[in-house]
C-alpha cells in the first residue's frame, strides 16, 4: 500500500460509501486519515455532536472540502446537550467555501440570523429545511437574495414563514429547479404565482397543503385573479406532486396542468375538485408521461351522490390511454370516505391503460370496482412487473389463481385484502415465478400457505385494523 499513488487511493476511498467504513479506515494510518479528509465531501451530523459549535467547526475545520451538509435533530432531548445555534451555523460560511447543499432538520434554536449568515455562501445551490420553528420568511429572503445559484429549495413544516418576499425574489432570478413545499402554512396555493419568469425553469414541484389546515384558509381572490390573468410556463417541469390542494377552475394550481408539456411523473393526493377536463387536458399535453398517481379524497362521496361533475370518471383514464403511450405506472386509491359501491373509475376504465400501455406497476387501493374479472383481465398483459392491491375486497381466490399465468409478474404484493385465503396461493408454491410476495394484514392468509410461493416470501398479521 505504501507504494500506491494517492490518485489511486483516492479512487479507492470513493468506492466505499458506509460513512463507519470510511472512518475506520482513516484510523489505519495518518496517510489515509490526510487523504480521507481531503476527499470527503459529505458530513451528516445531530445529536451526538456536543458542544454543538465548536465540535460542528472543528469536523468542518478538519474536511476542507465539504460540500455537502446536514444536521438534523430528530429524536433531540434536552440531556443530549445543546442544539446548534446561530453562531455555529454561521461559520459555514468561512470555513465552507466550496457549500452547495445544506439541510437543517429539527434544528429548534436555528434563527433568522444564522440563516442569514449563510447568504455569503457564493456555491449554495441546495437548501432544505425541515421543522424550523423560528424561521421566517425573513431568513428565507436573505439567503436567496444572497445565494444567485440556487436551484433546489425545500420546506416543510416551517410553521412561520408568513412573508413571501423570498418567493419573488425567487421569480426574478429565474434559477430554481426543484422546489419542495409541505405543510407550511403560511404559503397557500396562490403565493405561488409569485415565482412568475422562474416557472419556465422548474423542473419538480411538490406542494402539500396541511389537511388539519386546509378548511381554515381564506383564499386570497387578488390571487386567483392573478392566476387567472397570468400565463404560467412550465415547459420544462419533468415532476409534479400536489397533496391537499384545491383544485378549481381558475384557481390555483388548477392553471397549471394543462400547460405542462414534457412531464413524466405527476402525482394528486387528496386533491378537491379535480375534474376530468384536468386530466384530459394533462394527458393531451404530456405526452411523455410515465407514472401517474390519484388519489381521490373522502369529500367525493358527497358529489357522487348528486351526480356532481367535479367527480372524476373512465373518460380521463381512458384519455390517458390515448395519449399517454409511455405510461409505465399506475397509482389509484381512494380514502377510507369512499363509498365501496360508486368508485369513480369502473373495470373497464383501468383496464383501457392496461391494455393501451406499457404498464409495468400497478397499484390499486379501495379500488372496489377492480374485482376477478380484472385479475384474469391481467393475464393478457405484456408489461406488468409489478401489482400491489389494498383492500380491493372484491378479489378472491378465484381471481388471485390467475396471477401464474400473469407472462411477466415479478413483485405481488397484497394488503388488508379479505377475500383471499391460503388456497389462492397454491399454484405459486414451488413454481419459482414471483422474485417477491408480500402479505400483509390478510386475515384469511397464514404464513405455511404462502410459504415457497416466491424467491422472497415477507409476511405479516396484524387484525387491530379490523376492529
Amino acid at each position: 500500500m505504501d507504494n500506491l499513488p494517492d490518485q489511486l487511493i483516492l479512487e479507492i476511498f470513493s468506492k466505499i460509501k458506509n460513512t463507519v467504513d470510511r472512518n475506520s479506515i482513516s484510523l489505519a494510518c495518518k496517510r489515509f486519515h490526510n487523504l480521507d479528509n481531503e476527499q470527503r465531501k459529505y458530513l451528516r451530523v445531530g445529536c451526538g455532536l456536543n458542544p454543538a459549535d465548536e465540535a460542528l467547526t472543528s469536523l468542518c475545520h478538519r474536511f476542507p472540502n465539504l460540500n455537502k451538509v446536514e444536521i438534523t435533530y430528530s429524536g433531540w432531548m434536552s440531556k443530549l446537550g445543546k442544539q446548534l445555534e446561530d453562531p455555529g451555523l454561521s461559520m459555514l460560511s468561512s470555513i465552507c467555501p466550496f457549500l452547495t447543499d445544506l439541510t437543517l432538520s429539527y434544528c429548534t434554536f436555528i434563527t433568522d440570523a444564522g440563516l442569514s449568515s449563510l447568504a455569503s455562501c457564493p456555491k449554495l445551490s441546495s437548501l432544505k429545511l425541515n421543522f424550523t420553528p423560528r424561521i421566517t420568511g425573513s431568513g428565507i429572503f436573505s439567503i436567496v437574495s444572497g445565494c444567485k445559484n440556487l436551484e433546489k429549495i425545500h420546506l416543510i413544516r416551517c410553521l412561520n414563514i408568513s412573508n413571501l418576499e423570498w418567493l419573488e425574489c425567487l421569480g426574478r432570478q429565474e434559477t430554481l429547479q426543484d422546489l419542495c413545499i409541505k405543510n407550511c402554512r403560511g404559503i397557500g396555493e396562490g403565493a405561488l404565482i409569485k415565482l412568475g419568469p422562474t416557472w419556465r425553469s422548474i423542473k419538480r414541484l411538490q406542494f402539500e397543503v396541511d389537511s388539519n389546515y386546509r378548511y381554515m384558509k381564506l383564499y386570497d381572490r387578488l390571487a386567483v385573479d392573478r392566476w387567472q390573468k397570468q400565463l404560467v410556463p412550465c415547459e420544462k417541469m419533468v415532476e409534479l406532486t400536489l397533496t391537499n390542494c384545491m383544485i378549481s377552475p381558475g384557481r390555483g394550481l388548477a392553471c397549471i396542468l394543462d400547460k405542462c408539456r414534457n412531464l413524466e411523473k405527476v402525482h394528486l393526493d387528496m386533491c378537491i375538485g379535480a375534474r376530468d377536463c384536468d386530466i384530459i387536458g394533462l394527458a393531451q399535453n404530456s405526452k411523455n408521461l410515465r407514472a401517474i398517481s390519484i388519489r381521490v379524497p373522502s369529500d367525493f362521496s358527497l358529489p357522487l351522490l348528486m351526480e356532481n361533475p367535479l367527480r372524476l370518471t373512465d373518460n380521463c383514464l381512458k384519455s390517458l390511454a390515448q395519449n399517454c403511450t409511455q405510461l409505465e405506472s399506475v397509482s389509484l386509491s381512494f380514502s377510507d370516505g369512499e363509498f365501496p359501491s360508486m368508485s369513480s373509475f369502473s373495470l373497464d376504465g383501468i383496464l383501457s391503460l392496461i391494455k393501451t400501455c406499457p404498464v409495468k406497476s400497478l397499484f390499486l387501493d379501495r379500488v372496489y370496482s377492480f374485482d376477478n374479472t380484472g385479475m384474469e383481465a391481467l393475464c393478457g398483459s405484456d408489461h406488468l412487473q409489478t401489482l400491489e392491491l389494498i383492500r380491493c375486497q372484491e378479489i378472491s381466490d378465484e381471481g388471485l389463481k390467475f396471477v401464474a399465468h400473469y407472462p411477466w409478474l415479478r413483485v405481488l404484493r397484497l394488503t388488508k385484502c379479505l377475500g383471499v385465503t391460503d388456497d389462492g396461493f397454491k399454484p405459486l408454491i414451488g413454481s419459482c415465478k414471483l422474485e417477491q410476495l408480500v402479505v400483509n394484514d390478510c386475515p384469511q392468509v397464514s404464513l405455511s400457505g404462502v410459504q415457497g410461493a416466491a424467491k422472497s416470501v415477507s409476511y405479516k398479521l396484524d387484525l387491530s385494523w379490523m376492529y
